[in-house]
């Protein structure tokens, strides 16, 4: 399949094309963050419009049907919502503060719904595949520039855009930058990304799409952008995930063959009886994993403690409803930042924390099942357990405006048919 046939052919497609190839021209004018809501709340409003006018004399091709999958995805952030709106109840936060909340959720946590709904559009997934690639072809462009950049002592960041403005989390969302040394004195790429490791999420996302490009030499070029941009980060939780999640992927896709079953079944006879040992090696590489960046680790590890003992003897139920900072000993970072979970128990409580689980649990069963017969279900599963694994290293509500086209590509994984595995 060559450039040719991959290019967008209606609305949606060409929205989706663009917003994703102009990546680096978006970022560098500050706009990365401010993109992502508008496409998705513009592209929403379009399906709106799509849904109205549809009736019965609507060919099938052009028809638009949202699937159970999707709507629990909308119903949960929706309950995001409200739990956000009681929890500024409960602490007497004011007017103001609510609308500004809300104001975040819909380019937050809103779009973790608006998203897989986009998908429900008559997009094709070889487009969101091959404008991936050409993002990392673009990344393999700079690396050379931007290293050079820090060997010959550049300076680090260039501009913040005024986009900012605009209203964002931080400057760090429309800094533009050549290069980063953290406090460790390790140099570290961010490329586009806010943080270092929200550049290696965005690498495993698109890595799932790289690996279903049917041209080789887009094949190669997005494996390659991909595994450079995660060695760029140093992220330990990127190297892990890029691992993990293609092996993970290719077995689960393959449940009904007999082969994976036997294989299964013979490892876990292995398992049981080397369990000892596994367990004495999980914690050693527990401890490596800990030991690479001891100070990350223990700031992580004391803002989940702090997170965890104020939701359950403060707000159980539904909340603190804002992000608070956290003590010096935390380095002033927001309390629960670095884990999904923990953020959403301390701002949204335990209404919050399973309104995040439903949605990812049915969509990994749904997409499991229907992975058995189809490659673009597949490939939603993976993004389904990259989000999940990503829950313990990182805020996704933050982040959506990054991943936001692994949501589409779950939306678009949501409308395949479910078919029989097992032949007849």
């Amino acid at each position: 399949m060559d450039t040719q046939t991959v290019s967008p052919q209606n609305f949606e497609e060409r929205i989706i094309w663009y917003s994703i190839t102009f990546t680096y021209g978006f970022y560098l004018i500050g706009g990365l963050y401010v993109l992502a809501p508008v496409v998705g709340w513009v592209l929403l409003g379009y399906l709106g419009r799509r849904l109205w006018s549809q009736d019965d004399d609507t060919p099938e091709r052009l028809r638009v049907r949202i699937p159970a999958g999707v709507w629990i995805w909308v119903i949960a952030m929706l309950v995001m919502l409200v739990a956000l709106i009681i929890g500024h109840i409960d602490w007497e936060l004011g007017l103001g503060k609510t609308v500004k909340s809300t104001i975040g959720w819909a380019k937050g946590w809103a779009l973790m719904a608006v998203f897989p709904l986009i998908g429900c559009l008559n997009i094709r997934p070889e487009i969101i595949y091959r404008a991936a690639s050409i993002v990392c072809l673009h990344t393999l462009i700079l690396m050379p520039f931007l290293y050079a950049a820090y060997l010959l002592g550049l300076p680090q960041d260039l501009y913040i855009s005024p986009i900012q403005h605009v209203g964002g989390p931080g400057p760090e969302f429309f800094m533009v930058s050549l290069y980063n040394v953290d406090y460790e004195g390790v140099a570290r790429w961010f490329l586009f990304a806010p943080w270092a490791p929200a550049l290696g999420f965005v690498a495993n996302v698109y890595l799932l799409f790289a690996l279903q490009e049917k041209e080789r030499k887009w094949f190669w070029i997005g494996i390659l952008g991909c595994i450079v941009m995660v060695l760029i980060c140093k992220s330990r939780l990127a190297l892990v995930v890029m691992a993990l999640i293609p092996l993970a992927g290719w077995a689960l896709s393959r449940l009904t063959q007999t082969r994976i079953l036997l294989m299964a079944g013979a490892g876990s006879l292995i398992a049981g009886m080397a369990a000892p040992f596994l367990i004495r090696l999980l914690d050693d590489l527990a401890a490596g994993f800990r030991a690479a960046r001891v100070d990350s680790s223990r700031v992580r590890e004391t803002l989940g403690r702090i997170a965890l003992d104020r939701w359950q003897g403060e707000a159980p139920v539904w909340g603190h409803g804002i992000v608070e900072r956290g003590p010096h000993l935390v380095e002033y970072m927001p309390i629960g930042s670095h884990h999904t979970w923990y953020g959403l128990l301390f701002v949204k409580g335990a209404v919050g924390f399973v309104a995040l689980a439903v949605p990812l649990l049915w969509s990994f069963v749904e997409l499991l099942l229907k992975a058995q017969t189809s490659q673009t279900a597949k490939t939603g599963l993976g993004m389904v357990m990259l989000l999940f694994l990503y829950t313990f290293g990182e805020n996704l509500e933050i982040l959506a405006y990054l991943f936001w086209p692994g949501l589409v590509l779950i939306g678009i994984a949501h409308r395949e048919a479910l078919k029989n595995p097992l032949p007849r």
